[in-house]
């Protein structure tokens, strides 16, 4: 089934988030206190980059992903236009990781935002990225 929000957003088959996407991980991104957005994930031996860690390709994937929804949640549909990552830590497999983003600063079309992966407390990954809004009446392609 999908939601009203991820059709507006054109999200369906997102391999993050879409419901339509059978390989997606299904991820669900909630208002967080500070405005932004969190999800909790764990990620499977499938996601493996070297033995034990989660492939940086994923994180990165991840932290533009709590990006994007942050911008969801305020009605803001947007490309990314620039995404910097800062690896702090490996990441293992099979642990629960807390995923945040939030909105630095918006001055339409360009947004810019930051998000972290932490595990225990401890901040392991962090990205912050420039979007680009998409125009009203398009799909963002």
């Amino acid at each position: 089934m999908t939601t009203d929000g991820e059709v507006s957003t054109g999200h369906t088959h997102c391999l993050f988030c879409g419901s339509l996407n059978p390989r997606s991980l299904h991820l669900v991104f909630d208002a967080s206190e500070d405005g932004g957005v969190k999800s909790l994930y764990t990620a499977p031996p499938e996601l493996q980059g070297y033995d034990g860690i989660v492939h940086g390709g994923i994180l990165a994937s991840l932290l533009d992903s709590a990006m994007t929804h942050c911008l969801f949640h305020r009605g803001v549909r947007a490309l990314t236009g620039d995404l910097h990552i800062r690896y702090l830590k490996s990441v293992p497999l099979g642990v629960p990781l807390e995923i945040h983003a939030r909105v630095r600063s918006s001055r339409p079309p360009v947004h810019l935002l930051e998000s972290e992966i932490a595990s225990g407390g401890t901040v392991m990954v962090r990205a912050d990225a420039k979007f680009m809004e998409c125009p009203r009446k398009s799909t963002c392609v």
